[in-house]
């Protein structure tokens, strides 16, 4: 059984926790954020390319509405609950020690998988919950050591957030410390832009 089929299970099994969360987010109010601008188009990650290779599937092009996601009650819910879930049930390991390769990028089935592994699979569970996927972005860092990394970008009508491996936290993206280089365009995921004053990297390895 894939590993984000555990997921349902596990949501099946915890039906009082997650009433107790929607309950919690009923009452709170939703967080607010901004717009990350970006700007020209620039070039495709090694690893989304090859991603599409094996997973053809899950980059097509979809005709589907551009509006970002409502931050409701219920999407907040959905969106920490899985970001949380994926942050505990995935097993830091880098490509270089589990495949051998600089960067692969991959669904984490066999329950490890470095930073975009969780972003991809993120990425994978809100949109069998019906997120546009012009809202669900892989985005390309660089953190504060200046190393490459991979978060996914919600774009919401509340601004942009971003769920991190390293944080179970649905951050504002100008509030994780981290230097923005390009994420995919709303309009087509095998369409990379770059962020706002980033430079034109042709490679990034991501950690």
């Amino acid at each position: 059984m894939k590993l984000y089929s555990v997921f349902r299970n596990v949501l099946a099994g915890s039906l009082c926790a997650g009433i107790a969360t929607i309950a919690y987010w009923m009452v709170a109010t939703p967080p607010d954020s901004s717009p990350a601008g970006a700007q020209t188009q620039t070039t495709i990650p090694i690893g989304w390319l090859e991603f599409c290779r094996n997973e053809p599937k899950d980059c097509v092009q979809q005709n589907t509405r551009l509006a970002p996601v409502h931050l409701s009650s219920k999407s907040i819910a959905i969106i920490n609950r899985i970001n949380r879930w994926v942050n505990s049930a995935i097993h830091p390991r880098s490509d270089q020690r589990q495949w051998g390769i600089e960067d692969l990028w991959s669904y984490p089935d066999n329950g490890e998988g470095d930073c975009e592994d969780y972003a991809l699979l993120k990425r994978r569970m809100l949109l069998e919950e019906d997120f546009p996927p012009p809202s669900l972005l892989i985005t390309i860092v660089r953190n504060q050591k200046g190393e490459g990394h991979a978060v996914l970008m919600v774009r919401t009508d509340h601004g942009d957030f971003v769920l991190d491996n390293l944080s179970d936290d649905m951050l504002p993206w100008s509030k994780t410390g981290y230097h923005f280089i390009k994420r995919q365009s709303e309009t087509n995921p095998n369409i990379w832009v770059k962020l706002k004053n980033a430079p034109d990297e042709e490679k990034i390895v991501t950690q």
